[in-house]
């Protein structure tokens, strides 16, 4: 899956070394959830490379810019009446922030995930300090469905959970 220089590969052990690198990152692990480890260690990355390949309810990709390695996106399906949703769930290392990459690339795991995977709804929930991820949403064309208030807690505060959903567009 391509979208001008921004493209959505399959995940691969040669990808360890880099997803470390580039995720061994306070400021990429303050704005995720406290099972993406700080600090990321080869073995966080082997982990997850053995969960994603094991595992049928994770669609997980590697994004590249301009055929270079720079993260992670991935839908996670739900199950019994949610089904049809699934959740989405993202990094980008450090350096490619504010270049317009994450959106696109989630533009890309939509189409992936409404075209193959035949969902009606993709979610996603950000914490309310990551304006710049909000952000990103908003242009992947996502609505703010609800705020969750004090549902995380990061940085030992309580802090808010801004939920996002984009649905199917109808044909």
């Amino acid at each position: 899956m391509e979208q001008s220089t921004v493209t959505l590969r399959e995940l691969k052990s040669g990808d360890a070394d880099r997803m470390v690198e580039l995720a061994n990152n306070e400021n990429v692990s303050i704005n995720l959830r406290d099972q993406f480890p700080h600090p990321y260690t080869r073995r966080d990355a082997e982990r997850f490379l053995k969960l994603i390949r094991v595992g049928d309810q994770i669609s997980a990709f590697a994004i590249e810019s301009n055929g270079t390695y720079v993260g992670n996106i991935g839908l996670i399906r739900e199950t019994d009446v949610y089904k049809n949703s699934a959740e989405l769930g993202y990094f980008l290392g450090e350096p490619y922030w504010n270049q317009g990459v994450m959106t696109k690339a989630i533009v890309l795991a939509l189409q992936f995930g409404f075209e193959t995977l035949d969902l009606n709804r993709v979610h996603c929930g950000v914490f309310e300090f990551n304006k710049a991820s909000q952000r990103v949403l908003e242009k992947a064309g996502f609505i703010k469905e609800g705020i969750f208030k004090q549902a995380v807690f990061k940085k030992g505060q309580f802090w808010d959970e801004i939920r996002y959903a984009k649905l199917r567009p109808k044909s």
